[in-house]
Parts: C-alpha cells; structure tokens; sequence
C-alpha cells in the first residue's frame, strides 16, 4: 500500500467518478486502484465510471473519509431551490439514500391523462375495478421490476405551478402528455412552459399512436418547435410511444421515469428531519379535516407533530395510497393524514416538531409575520425595480411571460428581446405565446418571479384579480417598439415610472338631445361608482372602446354639478365628440402612478 495510504483524510467525492480521476484524487496509481476495486468484486477499466458507494470503499481502504460532495450548482443560489431541498442539502452527506422519483402528469385536456394513470394503475378508478385504488388521495405508488415510482395525480399545472409558487415543488420529472393524432396545443405549451420553468427533466408520452390519423413524426417536430428536441435527433428529450387505452408502451415510460430518475441521483434521509409537501386536503364528514402529504426528506410516523402554514396537530392516523393503515412511512411515499386541526393549503411544506406548544409557537410566529407581510405587501419583479435590483446584485435574468395578439406580431417580439439579452442582464422568456392574458399566465409569473409583457392583447378579469393579490407586475403594449424601448430602459435603468387607469364610475347613454349653439348631449344614468366633471373617459359601444378624451360639462337637472353618484341621471358632453348613440357607455377614469414596492 502506498505512503499515502496510511494518512487519514477527509475527501469529498462526486456521486460518479472515473478510475482515472479517483486514482488521482487518493494519490494512487490507476493500478491499485484496479486491484482493491477487483478485491471488492468490481471489475472495471481505468476509463470505466464507479458509483459514490464504490469509490468511497476504495478511498477507505488508502485511508480516506470519503463523503458525497453537492454540486456546485445546487450549492449557490439557495434562493432559487425549494425549502425542502434545501434542508436535504444540510443533511449529512453519508446518511443520504436513493429514493423514488416523484413524477407529475402535464398535458392537453383531451389528450389522455386520465388514461395513462389509469393504464399505470392497472385498474381503472372511476369504475372501481378490483385492485384498484379504493379512495382518490391526489397521489399514488407503482413498481417496475422492484423499484417504486411515486406519481402525482394533481388536477393539472394549474396545481403543478400553484405548488411550486408556495416553494414546494413536489415534482423531480414531468411526463408531458401528447396526443399523436392531434399534436401540439396551446395547453401543452403552457405545460412545458411551466415544467421548464420549475427546471424539471420532462418525458413525452406521445399517445394514442394507435390511432389510424397518428403522426408522430409532425408531433416530433411541433415538440422541436417548441424546444423539446427528441433525443433520437439529437437532443435530450426522451419521447415514449404509447397507447393508454390500449395500454401498449407503459412499460417503456416507465423505464424511461427510472432512467432519468437514476441519472438525477435523487437522494433523501430517511432518519433526517422529516419534511415534505401538502398534495390535498379536505374536510370529511366522519373524519374530520384530512390531508395528503408527501414525504421529501425523513419519515413521518403516527403520533408526530406536525405543523402545515398555519395549521399543525398530532397525527393520530396514517394510511397509504391504497387506504391501508400504517404506522410510518419514508421519503417520496404519498400518505394521507388524520389530526391536524384545520386543512391547510395545497402546496405548503410541512414539518415535525417536538411538542405542540413548539407549533403553536412556530404559527403565532408566522400569523405576525404574515401580518407584517399583508401591511407591506411586497411587490413582484417590475420594470421600474429592475434595474435597482441588479445593481443591489439580487437580480441576474429578466424573466418574461410573453402574450400576443398573433404569431406574425409574436416572433419579432421574441427576437428583438433576445437581442437585448448580449447585456449584463439576461433576458428569459418563460413562454411566449398567442392570446389574452390568463390565470394561468399569473401564476408562472408569480411562481417564476417574473413579468407579463401584452402586444395587442387584453389581461382577463381573473388574471388582473390574481395579478392583484400575487403582486405579477402586467404592462400591455399596442406598439412594438415601445414594448422593446420599455425593456430597454429597464435594463440601462432609464425607465419612466408607470402608470395606470383606475376607473372611478361608468354611465348609461339612455337619450341623445341635441341642443342649438351647444351641440348633442348624452341624457345618462350612473351605472356604478361616479363620474367627475374633471375625468377623462373612454367611450364604448358594443364593448369597444370607440373615443377617448375629457367632459366638457356635467349637468344634473338643468345645473352645472361637479359629480354625479349611481342611480342619479345626468347630461355629459364630451369635447371633440358628439356622436352619441343609445347604449353607449361612458366610462370615466384617473391616470394613477404606479407606486413601486
């Protein structure tokens, strides 16, 4: 043995290593590292790779500790990484074990999802087949030649990026569901976009390939259009033919999730400080509040305390997938919870403490702070703090969501931004695609820290209510240039502040006069809110916005008024408009500056 050998020294060693590079970390020839892997039953050439297990038994025969080493990758920006991966990562190196991938099902509404669960399931749910699962617990296991797969059975990525928003990220991969005869769909693109975004490994199922219409070589390309290069062209999306219905290549998928899942070297502590994710909760009328949980690092055992958000209990009951009773369970097993007492939100992290008295101290705590949030409510990424935000170093991309009226309009839009991107900020776009703005839109921005660029669109209701209440920062365009000027100036911290139209109240055109040396006025009823002589208003007919400018004169009953509140009538001229017809509706607002946080 060599001089080496004798020392006793502490090394860290990459998940796998060459026999060429362990030899020259240890400080020993590639020969006597050949012969003490050939004592242990290895038998490996001097380019073959070992696993971290293999390599720390050599390393501890020439008198080495050896011990796991993170990468670099994981190690910097613990901003970016999910609480619960971040406590896997202050666990000892050499009591962390393998554990089961956990993989969410994306896709198409019509596309087969619901299939291939129930294809993987062996037994089709709704219809209560015989070893099927007898209660829906939002997620569940299956086995392929010994090794265990935990699925998500989520409502979709609506609940995918919902999750990932609280900081849980419960998934490791993504199957993207694609069916073959139909391609790709905007909802697939949302899809990708949001498991992209989360920077998970995504398997496409091209399914129904039993179908006489099934192209799966347009999907391919419609999959390389949108960045998911097929990895027999080269690039590293795996793409699985399959049928759900006729349950024909499931199997290959989930070979495939092992594959991807075995590269990953998804690891956990078993004994660790138990930790995981909420997947559902409910109240159930004989049991009370019940909830699912996954389990992320530790084990979780009957009579723990947990504390969920602002929600915490002993658990007086656990029980599997299947609806068994048990009495523990550990890392990546889905299992559903008794003894909490309130349901708390999907998609919040959970955690064990000593006692009780330590969570009701733990959620007082919380409920201050999320007072103090509430009272300063912290904005997202806006334009205006860009600049700020880099220079403070808190800020290394621009992350866009990016929505258009048509392609024609989408494409230079990208391009131009991409552009931008030579600078010392990089720009990312996240998802750039046709139509109005949308929930589902706010809530990538909101998971991804990001902003939501229009041109030519509008922001629906429910996307600005949300947009509202997650601090996404929406700025719509109907002129190109200024779109790109805007991002510019962002990035060279030039920007002007922003600002926005708050609408103060809304009038019904009922009559049309038409009064000498005056000209037409518009005999209105208040609708909602007021209207001030000093507003400026939009007029609308049929829903489009057909003149915008200021009021001329406000009358009530015959006399010159200031305001004119709901349920009263009034007479409104416009300056430079008198084109009024019956059902028009005047709509007044105020210019506010946007204040950044």
């Amino acid at each position: 043995m060599s001089e080496i050998g004798q020392k006793s020294k502490s090394l860290k060693l990459p998940s796998t290593i060459t026999v060429r590079e362990l030899a020259t970390i240890v400080g020993a020839s590639p020969i006597e590292v050949i012969k003490l892997l050939m004592s242990n039953g290895v038998m490996a050439s001097i380019n073959q790779t070992v696993d971290f297990d293999t390599a720390a038994i050599v390393a501890s025969e020439l008198g080495f500790e050896a011990s796991l080493d993170v990468p670099e990758l994981e190690k910097k920006d613990l901003g970016e990484i999910p609480l619960w991966r971040q406590t896997i990562l202050k666990e000892p190196q050499d009591k962390l074990r393998p554990r089961p991938p956990v993989v969410a099902i994306l896709g198409h509404v019509d596309h087969g999802k619901t299939s291939l669960l129930d294809a993987i399931r062996h037994a089709n749910v709704a219809s209560g087949e015989a070893g099927g699962i007898t209660q829906h617990i939002g997620a569940y296991q299956t086995e392929l030649k010994g090794k265990t797969i935990t699925f998500l059975d989520t409502p979709g990525h609506s609940a995918f990026t919902a999750m990932r928003a609280r900081g849980a990220q419960g998934a490791d991969i993504v199957v993207l569901v694609v069916a073959a005869d139909d391609g790709v769909m905007p909802q697939t693109k949302e899809a990708a976009a949001h498991a992209k975004a989360a920077q998970v490994p995504i398997i496409v199922a091209m399914n129904k390939i039993d179908k006489p219409n099934a192209d799966p070589n347009r999907l391919k390309q419609q999959l390389a259009e949108i960045g998911l290069v097929p990895d027999e062209w080269g690039g590293d999306t795996i793409v699985i033919g399959l049928s759900a219905k006729q349950r024909t290549g499931i199997e290959d998928l989930l070979e495939a999730i092992l594959l991807v899942g075995e590269n990953m070297n998804i690891l956990a502590n078993p004994d660790g400080a138990p930790m995981g994710t909420v997947i559902e909760a409910k109240v159930e009328k004989a049991r009370g509040p019940v909830s699912t949980l996954l389990i992320q690092n530790g084990s979780l055992e009957v009579g723990d305390t947990v504390v969920v958000g602002t929600t915490y209990g002993r658990l007086k009951a656990l029980f599997d997938y299947r609806g068994r009773k048990i009495r523990k369970a550990g890392p990546a097993t889905p299992v559903e919870v008794m003894g909490l007492n309130d349901v708390p939100s999907a998609g919040d992290l959970f955690q064990v403490v000593p006692s009780e008295r330590d969570a009701r101290i733990i959620i007082t705590e919380r409920l201050q702070a999320k007072l103090k949030d509430t009272a300063s409510k912290k904005a997202g990424v806006t334009l205006e703090q860009l600049f700020d935000q880099y220079k403070a170093g808190d800020l290394k991309e621009l992350r866009i969501v990016l929505k258009a009226d048509v392609q024609g309009s989408l494409e230079p839009i990208v391009s131009s931004l991409n552009d931008l991107s030579a600078g010392d900020i990089k720009i990312h776009i996240l998802h750039a695609e046709t139509g109005n703005i949308g929930e589902n839109d706010v809530m990538l921005a909101s998971a991804s820290k990001a902003i939501i660029l229009g041109f030519n669109v509008q922001a629906d209701a429910g996307a600005r209510r949300l947009a509202e209440a997650e601090a996404v920062s929406i700025r719509v365009y109907d002129i190109i240039y200024r779109l790109i000027e805007d991002v510019e100036k962002a990035l060279k911290g030039m920007l002007e502040p922003e600002f926005k139209e708050v609408v103060t109240g809304q009038a019904e055109v009922k009559a049309v006069f038409k009064i000498s040396k005056v000209g037409n006025i518009a005999g209105c009823r208040i609708t909602s809110g007021e209207i001030r002589r000093n507003s400026k208003v939009h007029l609308k007919r049929k829903g489009e916005v057909i003149f915008q400018g200021e009021i001329s004169s406000l009358k009530h009953l015959q006399e010159d008024v200031k305001e004119v509140r709901s349920g009263f009538e009034c007479g409104i001229s416009l300056k430079g408009f008198s084109e009024f017809a019956p059902g028009d509706i005047i709509e007044a607002f105020l210019i506010e500056k946007v204040e950044a946080a």
